[in-house]
């Protein structure tokens, strides 16, 4: 690979594995200084401690959209936690924290089970094959998501087309962006009519307690981080992590079979397939040192968590599956820090109840076709997944 490549090593996969060039970066160079167009320097980091250490590190580095900006981008700030930092990181969070509880959570068990017959229902009755990203794994999500915020059910066909659409980016770039700019004209819509009824999912719980906190646009921002952060990666982990299992008919029938194991199974899945392949890029608050080189103030630095989940000093056979490991639940797929993605246990609990029973319901399962991988992406997937029964 030429030097002039290297800038996108961290976003390319062959199958499930970061391809090899990553992993000789972590090898020789802990971190690694990149010249991206424009002439900034960005540095690489992708050792697991490394990347745990900048990520848990709010009081030198920075997550603030205005450090984008300043590289001459003229994107809009997106809004959402990812791009915030304290003290209106802090405040934000703390509104959303109460609702992401196991406990709370646990109310909604019984709707996504609902959700996911409903689905495995109208794959049976459509019979074999089929695409299991666009009969499964996308709509589960968005329609998680639906049942989280509150959006009416008579609305919901429409947020499914908008969400995905989002998602979607074979229409070009242009297209992707008008899909953003729909969803932010829904949400905010939907903000101020649960403003006037507030309803019993998250915006009208909110809306509630802090309504006269919380103006509709920033509101409406929330929603949609929360929809950017588990959409696109929750169909990755079910269409990637179906794959696998159907690969590994063991593990598969454990998972179909014997209760609890999914958990581990699930946990070991999210560390090996790391779908989100870096983390919400970082920015120096002063000049300081990583590993002998001289980070200078205002630059960025990039931490591959795909890299840091297959390190080897974490353990043997890292580019394995292992579901028993003793060091399962440390993996950084959901990040680390005050940015740890907020709704990580939403995604677990999606992923513990689809594929028990998308096994069960299928036990013949099997892969049906050529499943195309996307070669180069922030968050990994596939872009199709053929299966018959």
């Amino acid at each position: 690979m030429s030097d002039s490549e290297f800038p996108l090593v961290q976003f390319m996969r062959e199958g499930f594995d970061p391809v090899a060039e990553l992993a000789s970066i972590r090898a020789d160079h802990p971190v690694y200084p990149m010249e991206i167009p424009g002439g900034q320097t960005v540095y690489l980091v992708t050792r697991y401690h490394d990347v745990r250490s900048v990520l848990g590190d709010h009081e030198r580095f920075s997550n603030d959209f205005g450090n984008v900006i300043g590289l001459g981008s003229n994107q809009e700030d997106p809004g959402g936690l990812g791009f915030r930092d304290p003290p209106e990181h802090t405040r934000l969070r703390r509104y959303l924290t109460p609702e992401f509880t196991v406990r709370r959570l646990r109310r909604m068990e019984p709707r996504i089970e609902a959700l996911v017959e409903e689905y495995l229902d109208k794959m049976e009755a459509a019979g074999p094959p089929a695409d299991l990203v666009e009969s499964f794994a996308l709509p589960i999500p968005s329609l998680v998501v639906c049942e989280l915020l509150g959006v009416p059910y008579e609305e919901r066909a429409d947020f499914l087309r908008i969400s995905t659409n989002r998602f979607d980016l074979t229409a070009g770039p242009e297209a992707s962006l008008q899909a953003v700019n729909d969803a932010m004209t829904y949400l905010t819509d939907l903000v101020a009519r649960e403003r006037l009824a507030p309803g019993e999912g998250l915006l009208g719980q909110l809306l509630r307690e802090h309504g006269d906190e919380l103006d509709d646009r920033t509101l409406a921002s929330m929603a949609d981080g929360l929809l950017t952060g588990g959409h696109d990666t929750s169909t990755s982990m079910l269409s990637l992590g179906t794959l696998w299992l159907l690969e590994n008919p063991e593990q598969a029938a454990k998972v179909r079979e014997v209760d609890g194991h999914v958990n581990e199974v699930v946990e070991e899945l999210l560390r090996y397939m790391t779908v989100v392949q870096v983390a919400f890029p970082r920015f120096a608050r002063e000049d300081l040192e990583l590993h002998g080189h001289t980070v200078k103030k205002g630059e960025m630095v990039l931490c591959s968590l795909s890299a840091a989940n297959r390190d080897p000093n974490l353990g043997d056979d890292m580019d394995q599956v292992k579901p028993h490991r003793e060091t399962a639940g440390s993996h950084l797929a959901f990040g680390h820090g005050i940015h740890r993605c907020i709704g990580a246990p939403l995604a677990q609990m999606e992923m513990r109840i689809a594929f028990p029973a998308l096994l069960r319901r299928f036990p013949g399962l099997r892969v049906a076709g050529e499943v195309p991988f996307r070669a180069l992406s922030i968050v990994h997937g596939v872009e199709k997944l053929p299966v018959a029964w």
